[in-house]
């Protein structure tokens, strides 16, 4: 994934500052490449031998001349990379602890996918200067104007020229602040906005996972410096005795902030930073992938898109599953998508009819045969069954015979619906049905029932009665004939 995943950070000495940063870097045609052999020089074209030890642009990497590795880092011995590298650390050392992520002398962190040739690379800055600009610039709109009520959660901002960011900031819990509490913000900025919008309920999910640890530690070192020493009674104290003398030795004390090691008790907090962020831009760029469609569109292909419903920001939903009110927040398995519950479900177990062949096998082959010709000459099919998953499961297998846009099925009816609005019905089993339904070569009455005594679990204790005054021809569609040869 194309983008930057960036912790920032409000100083009470500098304001808002980037602290901690992961971008990718994609391998290039580029003549010029680092490998672990040591006698390939720059200049002359190597014979690819071994792993890399990073990829992309050789410049990006000389800018580092010492980055902490997981699976390879640069050689760092090219003279500019070693001043740039010196400047870096200058710079660095210009801030407090709290705006410091990267001990000086150590540039960051690398890691190596050689399977898909992507180096992910953590820095406390951006190589790029113009990256850099733009991260900077989400830093600041993230922890000054662009929040969300509450101070705590996620926001979308950005334009097409400054690039567009998903933004979660939150609070870590500090003794010796202002307030007893440090603001965070962990901002993703790319250029895409469909991606990035797109991949929202993902970012915002594992981002929320990174920050509630990253809470769960400071809240925990929290508690052993409060008990041992309540900053909450020492300042109260303080404030009964302070003086015009005080005050002024007090605000030009120079006392320096905590970083986030201390606040988390963690030294290797940005190793694991590094890891989370790393994970995140390699498994969301792998959500999303793009399909070459060759030739012209399906038939079933136009259907789908002639369904797809569009949203206020313009998305497109392929598909769509409507939950109740009531379960919105409440976590569910992929099972109870499903299926009912045994408790819920209206009979003892519902019979397994998984496909047209388990119909088949279940139904004789004469009446098989009725059933599936009005399906294929577009008549209306009407299952009346008490046991709605069983019933719900034939006109399932039935939608087999019709292409995608022919078949309109109708499952959660209690009434009977009209033919023209749908041409395979669901109703219980004491439905009421007009006359003209009956009485019509039109429509096919499937009647679902059990034998005395046997339960559903056993799919030929199912007895079918098929009524309709249609008389099924001798030569029917193709297909049918297709199918007594071969079912």
């Amino acid at each position: 994934m194309n983008a930057v995943v960036a912790l920032c950070h409000f100083c009470e000495l500098h304001g808002p500052s980037v602290l901690f940063c992961s971008q990718s870097f994609h391998d290039v045609d580029d003549p010029h490449k680092v490998f672990e052999d040591s006698s390939t020089k720059v200049g002359s074209r190597p014979v690819e031998t071994a792993a890399r030890k990073c990829y992309g642009k050789l410049e990006n990497f000389q800018r580092s001349s010492s980055v902490s590795s997981h699976s390879g880092v640069g050689d760092g011995s090219d003279d500019r990379g070693s001043r740039q590298s010196s400047s870096s650390a200058a710079k660095v050392s210009d801030t407090c602890e709290a705006c410091r992520s990267i001990p000086i002398g150590q540039s960051g962190f690398i890691s190596n996918d050689h399977e898909a040739k992507v180096s992910y690379v953590s820095t406390q800055y951006p190589f790029h200067p113009e990256i850099f600009s733009i991260v900077r610039q989400a830093c600041v709109r993230s922890l000054s104007c662009e929040v969300c009520p509450g101070r705590e959660g996620p926001i979308f901002f950005g334009d097409e020229h400054r690039g567009h960011v998903l933004s979660h900031t939150f609070f870590l819990k500090d003794s010796q602040a202002r307030g007893f509490h440090r603001w965070y913000s962990i901002v993703v900025v790319m250029m895409d906005k469909i991606f990035l919008l797109n991949s929202w309920p993902f970012l915002v999910k594992h981002l929320r996972t990174v920050i509630e640890e990253l809470q769960e530690k400071a809240s925990k070192t929290d508690q052993v410096e409060q008990a041992d020493c309540p900053q909450r009674v020492v300042r109260l104290n303080s404030v009964t005795s302070m003086t015009p003398g005080n005050f002024r030795r007090q605000r030009g004390s120079s006392k320096s902030m905590r970083s986030l090691n201390d606040l988390t008790n963690d030294k290797d907090v940005f190793a694991s930073l590094h890891l989370w962020f790393t994970w995140i831009l390699k498994a969301c760029g792998n959500r999303l992938t793009e399909k070459l469609l060759e030739g012209p569109p399906t038939e079933d292909t136009v259907i789908d898109l002639e369904k797809q419903e569009e949203t206020e920001e313009g998305f497109m939903l392929v598909s769509t599953k409507k939950v109740p009110i009531e379960n919105y927040g409440q976590e569910s398995s992929l099972n109870d998508l499903q299926v009912e519950t045994a408790a819920e479900s209206s009979s003892c177990s519902s019979a397994k009819i998984s496909s047209i062949r388990d119909l088949w096998r279940i139904i004789e082959r004469d009446k098989f045969h009725v059933l599936a010709y009005h399906v294929l000459i577009g008549n209306q099919v009407i299952v009346l069954s008490d046991d709605r998953d069983l019933a719900i499961a034939i006109i399932r297998s039935l939608e087999i015979l019709l292409p995608k846009g022919c078949a309109n099925a109708v499952t959660n009816s209690s009434e009977y619906v009209d033919s023209w609005k749908c041409n395979l019905l669901c109703l219980p089993k004491d439905a009421f049905l007009p006359d003209h339904v009956i009485q019509s070569e039109l429509h096919v009455v499937v009647r679902v029932f059990f034998f005395e005594n046997e339960c559903a679990a056993d799919l030929f204790s199912i007895n079918f009665n098929i009524s309709s005054p249609l008389v099924v021809p001798e030569k029917g569609p193709t297909i049918l004939q297709i199918g007594r040869a071969h079912v």
